[in-house]
């Protein structure tokens, strides 16, 4: 379904785009997301998306800078709750798993794979920023923040990629590699208070 075209901004039409592909990722998997495909889905010309993005690998980039930037952001607000004592810490397991799960796994696997081996910049960047922001208060545990944060994030790429299929040959559950994430975080996070302590 496409959107009427109407007059707007380059910052504006820009955001639409990201709107746009972020939708057909979920839908439809990484290699949907082409200029032809969210020029159509924005009614926009593809002449105008590529004054906006170069090429279809900066529409992509734009993309995962987008969902790293805003993932984060939330994972970000739940870890510090979750740290507080005000949020559980399968909030802060589920953002994650959700983030891959929903297309970003996918996006950042198949743009590596396609050679664009910068790909994953915007995420580390932006997963760099948070681990930062979360041990700030806590600079004794820096370490183990960045730890955690490996951890899961490693976890949670592979449950992405791999998690349905491993669950169901294993004979297991499908939310167990949640619940295994969840348990690792609570452990470490213990034992780094224990040791502080």
């Amino acid at each position: 379904m496409s959107i009427a075209p109407k007059r707007l901004s380059p910052e504006r039409s820009r955001i639409a785009a990201i709107e746009a592909a972020r939708d057909i990722l979920i839908q439809n998997g990484p290699q949907a997301v082409t200029l032809k495909a969210v020029a159509a889905r924005i009614g926009r010309t593809h002449a105008n998306l590529l004054h906006h993005f170069g090429s279809a690998a900066g529409l992509q980039s734009a993309l995962i800078a987008h969902l790293a930037g805003t993932i984060t952001q939330r994972i970000g607000d739940v870890a510090k709750q979750a740290r507080a004592g005000e949020a559980d810490p399968r909030d802060v397991v589920d953002l994650t798993f959700d983030a891959f799960a929903q297309g970003g796994g996918a996006m950042a696997s198949w743009m590596i794979l396609s050679g664009n081996h910068d790909a994953l910049d915007p995420v580390l960047s932006a997963i760099h920023r948070l681990v930062d922001d979360l041990a700030e208060d806590e600079a004794d545990q820096a370490t183990h923040i960045r730890e955690e944060t490996l951890r899961l994030v490693l976890v949670a790429m592979g449950d992405a990629l791999l998690g349905p299929a491993m669950a169901k040959a294993l004979g297991l559950p499908r939310e167990t590699a949640r619940g295994l994430a969840t348990d690792a975080l609570v452990a470490a996070r213990a034992a780094a208070l224990k040791g502080a302590g």
